[in-house]
């Protein structure tokens, strides 16, 4: 029996050197004049309803003429504020929605246009034993980061109990390079994004013990990203 062709929608692309997971917030800071088309296609309802997608880089800047070589699968974000400046730029905040693989690109508008499948979520085998471990195995992880950078452990320690939630968490909190969050990012499932999480959180945990001048970092947040 033949399979069908997937079914795609067409979704404006924000190419950036960082991942976005689903729940997560990204604020961004708007210059490049396609990614300003882009905003204000978002906020004045051409490109409806205010959503765009944040694909990873593969190769290339996010900036500049080039079109840079971008990863399979991306994170859908939802436009949440928009602060226009004086001078045209923009000051953002996206909240990620929902995983896409993406097909196709468009490159010949203002700014890229991909065909994306969107993609669903599962939560896997042992995914509540999963969640118990990471959640354990993170909490860990940051005391020790913490203390690398000499600051006092963390007070708040309640984490999310759904595994998708934590999955996602953890995947944004922790301090890998993009090839290790992208790989996150595209996990089957949340059991499966668990399992990886706790093998990462082993491997940095004996890095920070042999690296303890490991600068620190925000944990949680997330810096502005330019474009």
């Amino acid at each position: 029996m033949s399979v069908g062709r997937p079914v795609t929608e067409r979704l404006p692309l924000f190419p950036l050197s960082t991942v976005l997971y689903p729940g997560l917030q990204l604020p961004l800071h708007i210059f490049e004049e396609r990614y300003r088309q882009l905003v204000h296609d978002l906020t004045t309802g051409d490109e409806q309803p205010g959503a765009f997608g944040v694909i990873a880089i593969r190769s290339g800047r996010e900036a500049g003429q080039a079109r840079p070589a971008l990863y399979d699968v991306g994170c859908t974000a939802t436009l949440r504020s928009a602060e226009a400046l004086p001078d045209g730029r923009f000051d953002i905040l996206g909240s990620g929605t929902r995983r896409f693989r993406l097909h196709e690109v468009d490159a010949s508008g203002a700014y890229l246009v991909g065909n994306v499948e969107y993609l669903s979520e599962q939560i896997g085998e042992d995914a509540p034993a999963l969640t118990r471990a990471t959640a354990a195995a993170y909490l860990n992880y940051v005391d020790q980061l913490l203390s690398s950078a000499g600051q006092a452990p963390r007070t708040d320690r309640d984490l999310p109990t759904d595994p998708l939630l934590l999955s996602y968490l953890v995947a944004a909190a922790m301090v890998l390079d993009l090839r290790d969050k992208q790989q996150l990012l595209e996990a089957p499932d949340a059991a499966a994004r668990l399992r990886a999480e706790l093998a990462l959180l082993r491997r940095e945990r004996q890095l920070l013990t042999h690296l303890p001048s490991l600068p620190g970092t925000d944990l949680i947040g997330r810096g502005q990203s330019l474009n």
